[in-house]
């Protein structure tokens, strides 16, 4: 089927590509084709102005202006303040004039269109032929990266060729810096609420080659500056405009002209106020000095290095194959990496909800970054632990007097969800971020971060639990009025993944402190003294966790959601229409949560982060009840139903629930694309390839395997890195192939069997289970 019939970019498994232009599809094309570096993203629109964007944005990680939440019946300790992703200037406008008519796609002649982001270069290139209503025909190739080596930069080629005429062009380098963010609608995923600019002038300069905007936020105290440099070579006549630059180049025909232009983007959250413009300066002089040849090569560089420890690679599929690597290689452009920022739910894509970080980054995207690049996880966690000040302010404002409370969503650290049943009541951030340390110090062996940082997150954390938890009077330890994540059941008793993940806090919270007494007495007795803990809180907290209550219905064989979930009349999933999907549009609350109806995987989570807690036939009876009355109208729902459908033995249910998860923004399955990525889901493919088909578990700093080979594959390989060691796990009909591709040793585990790897014997191979 062509991809004009079918509506979807052509299955390609190193690239994404169009061959023509479709204004039905533009807006998630936009998103598709966005570039980003972890700080800067820029969406995936057209160079000209006069090629209409449907959402034109430009972004930066961490970068955001703040808006005060009104509440028409406010109550104490309400999240008070929002903090939102902003739209930067748009720098990367070039605009090609013929006689003063502007190249247009949807004007004059397209005679021919292609454009393609090659996940191997990071590089977008478009090539278009077109005749100007006034008969002169050119070709333009344009190319654009934005550089993973230098994060403040972006660079672009634009060049024209006269195809059948002798004459004057002009080319128009801008900063459009006019810009302000989607307003959201009745849809609370897409925008802000905040109407108008956010961004303020504080000086603007044009000169025959650079530009530089320097703005304010209106709230948020930060600085930007938006520098740029263009050249159009010797024999361009240049000038100075009031919004950039201008070049006049006269071509004879079948020449060329050639315009660079390097973008650098620098915020005072990375340097002082006073320096944003000099450093802005600074990094464009560089770029220049390095040429867009020399950036494009770097570019290439450091993804051949990404790839060689991250490429999964799947036989039998072209198409779930580029879905694997373009995923994969959109949460390589959207996460921070510099211990500042995280990881958006939309990445720096667009501005779906607002640009703050949830717990899909602990959960879901962690992993990806742990097994795959180390040092990125290790970021991330770095991340946390700067924002645990705002964590204890937090919990002083939710009335505990002691420990840590992690916003439900953020960006600089404080608590911006506005509706607290499905935002501040999901208490199990504060475990999501403990799993992801537990998981890091299994991997790593990583004493020293956990010493130095780890720890007091962990511990800080964990006393949280003993405040909002109590015994009750048959001594069983109870958790009450908290959201588990399934935001279509809000403020229950006892919710079985937060009962069951908070267990696991409170027991590592012991275990790491028991640890670090042994290991590091003198850096224990310095956190225990600084945050004043005690033998007597420990003892409190592995109280707590031996007695945590933990749903379980004998009767059915199954682990209720909370203690009142299995009395709720279920919604019947099948008699609603499919236009009133997802729920949350077009039902009150109130009315969702009177039933028994789930937006995600919420048991079924808890059977994956915690799966040697259950035997395999509770997992087999969880998953048919919950698969039941789930609508998965969360994005986050379907890689978890698909990797415990593959240890459950569901092969064909496993294979379409990760077939959703694996293009789903490719083909734009959710019908939000448009409005950015969706880096959980993303995430979730690689961990439905390593966690589903290939039963990775970890277990007490040791990876164990089941593999599975689906039918519908020849083969597939993935890759992991764990405790300094670079192993490569290799799959298909003959069976499984561990390889110990870099590392002096690595113990592991197939089937439940014990396996060693050496540099001496770094090969084994196992039948399949």
């Amino acid at each position: 089927m062509s991809e004009a019939v079918n509506n979807r970019p052509p299955a390609e498994p190193w690239r994404l590509s169009e061959h023509f232009v479709d204004p039905a599809r533009s807006e998630a094309m936009e998103t598709l084709f966005a570039l980003g570096n972890g700080y800067i993203g820029l969406r995936g629109t057209h160079e000209e102005s006069a090629n209409g964007a449907h959402l034109e944005g430009s972004y930066l990680n961490g970068f955001y202006d703040t808006e005060p939440i009104h509440y028409p019946e406010a109550a104490y300790g309400l999240a008070h303040t929002n903090e939102f992703m902003l739209r930067v200037p748009n720098a990367k406008r070039i605009d090609l004039l013929l006689d003063g008519e502007a190249f247009a796609l949807d004007t004059g002649t397209v005679h021919s269109y292609g454009r393609e982001l090659d996940f191997r270069r990071g590089v977008l290139e478009r090539v278009v032929d077109w005749e100007a209503p006034n008969g002169k025909r050119v070709l333009i190739v344009s190319r654009r990266l934005t550089c993973f080596a230098q994060r403040h930069v972006a660079a672009m080629e634009y060049r024209v060729t006269a195809l059948n005429f002798s004459g004057e062009i002009v080319l128009v380098s801008t900063i459009f810096d006019a810009v302000a963010n989607l307003q959201a609608g009745d849809d609370p995923r897409v925008g802000s609420a905040v109407s108008g600019p956010s961004l303020q002038l504080v000086e603007r300069s044009h000169g025959h080659h650079r530009s530089v905007v320097v703005q304010r936020t209106s709230n948020s105290g930060l600085v930007l500056a938006t520098a740029t440099h263009a050249e159009a070579g010797d024999t361009a006549l240049s000038a100075a405009r009031a919004d950039g630059q201008e070049f006049r180049v006269n071509l004879e025909q079948g020449a060329s002209a050639r315009l660079v232009k390097y973008i650098a983007y620098v915020s005072s959250r990375d340097v002082d106020e006073a320096q944003v413009a000099p450093r802005a300066h600074a990094e464009l002089d560089a770029a220049r000095a390095a040429g867009f040849d020399a950036l494009a090569g770097e570019q290439a560089a450091f993804l051949e290095s990404f790839w060689e420890r991250a490429d999964v690679t799947i036989d039998g599929d072209d198409a779930l194959q580029q879905g694997v690597r373009f995923n994969q290689y959109h949460l390589l452009q959207s996460v921070g990496r510099d211990g500042k920022t995280n990881i958006a739910a939309k990445g720096v894509t667009g501005e779906g909800y607002e640009g703050h970080y949830f717990w899909d980054t602990e959960i879901y995207v962690f992993p990806f970054f742990l097994f795959n690049r180390p040092e990125v996880a290790r970021a991330l966690l770095h991340y946390r632990y700067a924002g645990l000040p705002k964590a204890r302010e937090r919990a002083r404002e939710m009335a505990h007097a002691r420990g840590a409370l992690y916003p439900w969503r953020t960006i600089a650290g404080n608590e911006c969800s506005a509706y607290f049943p499905a935002g501040t009541a999901q208490y199990h951030i504060n475990a999501d971020i403990a799993y992801s340390l537990r998981l890091y110090w299994q991997a790593t062996g990583d004493l020293d971060f956990m010493a130095d940082k780890g720890a007091e997150i962990v511990l800080e954390t964990a006393r949280i639990w003993l405040g909002i938890g109590n015994f009750d009077p048959s001594g069983a330890f109870c958790i009450h009025c908290v959201t588990g994540p399934d935001e279509y059941t809000a403020l229950v008793n006892n919710n079985y993944y937060t009962n069951a993940m908070a267990r696991m806090h409170l027991r590592f919270a012991c275990e790491i402190a028991q640890r670090l007494r042994a290991e590091r007495p003198a850096q224990f007795a310095r956190l225990a003294a600084a945050i004043g803990l005690d033998d007597a809180e420990l003892g409190r907290m592995a109280a707590a966790a031996a007695a945590m209550k933990l749903p379980y219905d004998a009767a059915r064989g199954i682990h209720p959601q909370d203690d009142s979930f299995l009395h709720k009349q279920p919604w019947d999933i099948a008699g609603t229409p499919a236009d009133k999907f997802p729920l949350l549009l077009h039902y009150h609350p109130l009315v969702i949560y009177r039933h028994q109806v789930c937006k995600q995987a919420d048991v079924v989570l808890a059977l994956l982060l915690l799966s040697d807690e259950f035997k395999l036939e509770d997992k087999r009876r969880d998953f048919d009840f919950y698969e039941r009355v789930t609508t998965h109208d969360s994005s986050l729902s379907s890689c978890i139903f698909s990797m415990i459908a593959a240890e459950v033995g569901y092969e064909d249910k496993a294979y379409a629930y990760f077939m959703e998860t694996a293009r789903l923004d490719l083909d734009n399955t959710h019908g939000n694309t448009g409005h950015g990525i969706h880096t959980a889901a993303m995430a979730g493919t690689w961990l439905g390839v390593a966690y589903g088909f290939g039963g990775m578990r970890l277990f007490d700093g040791v990876a164990h395997f089941t593999p599975r080979l689906p039918q519908r594959w020849t083969r597939y390989r993935f890759q992991v890195q764990l405790r300094g060691a670079w192993l490569q796990v290799e799959v298909d009909a003959g069976g499984v192939r561990y390889t110990l591709a870099g590392g002096d040793a690595l113990d592991l585990a197939h089937c439940g069997a014990a396996l060693r790897l050496t540099a001496a014997a770094p090969t084994a191979h196992r039948s399949l289970a």
